[in-house]
């Protein structure tokens, strides 16, 4: 897992993400769909609809990164809101939905 500064804050992006959006189209996202700034330095999660691929965006304020992990098997275990709307994580807590995803592919995560 990358590194990320401590204390860095990390929101979950409630919903299903259309896993086709690139840097650009995710950090306008943010802002409008998030109203937070993605130029900020904190950490941005987004899932698909199908649960085995994520991607994160990160400002270090040198410039914009885009990470992103798929699955072969199993689905990320991922948090959601009664509102549908961002759900902020510990940095501890996004390592481990980055490392312990949910590898039963019977199972419904």
């Amino acid at each position: 897992m990358i590194a990320f500064p401590a204390g860095v804050r990390v929101w979950i992006a409630g919903g299903v993400t259309d896993m086709r959006r690139g840097m650009n189209t995710l950090a306008l996202q943010v802002q409008q769909g998030l109203g937070r700034d993605p130029h900020a330095g904190e950490i941005f999660c987004f899932r698909g609809r199908r649960g085995d691929l994520i991607k994160l965006l990160w400002y270090d304020g040198v410039g914009m990164s885009l990470y992103t992990k798929r699955l072969e098997a199993g689905k990320f275990i991922w948090p959601t809101s009664t509102s549908g709307a961002a759900v902020p994580i510990s940095a501890a807590q996004l390592g481990y939905l980055h490392d312990h995803p949910c590898r039963c592919p019977s199972v419904s995560c």
